[in-house]
């Protein structure tokens, strides 16, 4: 093997798997087998030195099953998802490769695809992208040639029948557990299971949701969910975050898209003596409110620059463990 792969605890591509499994990642693994899963953002770093990268890891790296590393999120740009996966595989942690269709066309992300799984990448986001203008170079020239759902029928083609979209063949195809986003409490909320659906049909293994923050909402749409025979087909995480404050969820709701924040939740921020330990209160709460929820197979953790909590978090909402590389 390679010297790339020296260090013991790198992930390499290849290795045995479980029968009935795509990639033999920690996370499919974990999922499979009926476990709660973790999952959880690292913010990306303004920088060039992998140091930046493994210290953004470190509070991350016990305790979730794949961290995801984004891919110009907000349309801003920062140290690419390939690159912050790339580091984090030869170490032994498991990652979440995000793939935005905004910068890239097919030709590229097929050869990004092809890339990442030989760095020993098993988890792949598939995303449409935020549009350029919502970031800091709303000049720069949006690509779009596909959509997350194509995108996700993409790399089920290469994955499953060993082929590129123009037929032509490959010869070592990539082991990859394919994911997708959805928005689970954004009108129109029945709309969501059915654009779920395509999702699904067209290839995704496992979803990872937008910020929950309103409960009964969320549940709506997972009783859409379970009618459909969805919650069978695919893997759903839940999205979860500790809010800084009353004026932190404030911009959230008006600048994110696909976010919904009841404002119980923001007058409870404003009540509070110390909102930062209202947020993570709240969010220990929402995390043992969606682990009751028949369908719901894990969380997805996004705390934007508060990463240290996450542990904490789960600790809190009776989940904590030690995850293993993979």
């Amino acid at each position: 093997m390679s010297k790339f792969f020296e260090d013991p605890n790198a992930i390499r591509p290849y290795e045995p798997i479980p029968d009935g499994h795509v990639s033999g990642s920690l996370l499919e693994r974990a999922l499979r087998a009926g476990e709660f899963a973790v999952t959880s953002e690292l913010n990306p770093p303004d920088s060039a030195d992998p140091e930046d990268v493994f210290e953004a890891a470190r509070p991350l790296a016990e305790v979730t099953d794949a961290i995801n590393a984004t891919d110009a999120s907000g349309a801003n740009c920062h140290m690419s998802s390939i690159g912050i996966c790339s580091l984090l595989t030869r170490t032994g942690h498991g990652t979440v490769y995000q793939i935005s269709c905004r910068d890239r066309n097919r030709i590229a992300i097929q050869g990004d695809v092809l890339g990442a799984a030989a760095m020993g990448v098993r988890n792949v986001l598939c995303l449409t992208g935020d549009g350029v203008g919502a970031g800091d170079q709303p000049g720069a020239k949006p690509v779009f040639d596909l959509d997350s759902v194509s995108l996700i029928r993409l790399i089920r083609t290469m994955r499953d029948t060993g082929q590129f979209l123009s037929g032509r063949k490959i010869t070592k195809p990539p082991r990859l557990f394919i994911g997708a986003a959805e928005n689970p409490c954004v009108d129109p909320v029945d709309y969501r299971a059915d654009r779920l659906a395509k999702k699904v049909e067209a290839g995704a293994d496992f979803i990872q949701t937008n910020y929950i923050f309103d409960i009964p909402r969320f549940e709506r749409f997972m009783e859409r969910v379970r009618d459909m025979g969805l919650g069978k087909r695919v893997f759903i995480l839940a999205g979860v975050g500790p809010l800084a404050s009353a004026k932190a969820a404030r911009w959230m709701r008006s600048n994110v898209p696909g976010l919904h924040i009841p404002d119980s939740v923001i007058e409870r921020l404003e009540k509070a003596e110390k909102p930062g330990d209202e947020g993570r209160k709240i969010c220990v709460e929402l995390i043992q409110q969606i682990r009751e929820i028949p369908g719901v197979s894990g969380v997805h953790i996004m705390a934007y620059r508060r990463e240290h909590l996450v542990a904490d978090i789960l600790r809190e909402a009776g989940i904590a463990r030690m995850a293993k590389a993979g």
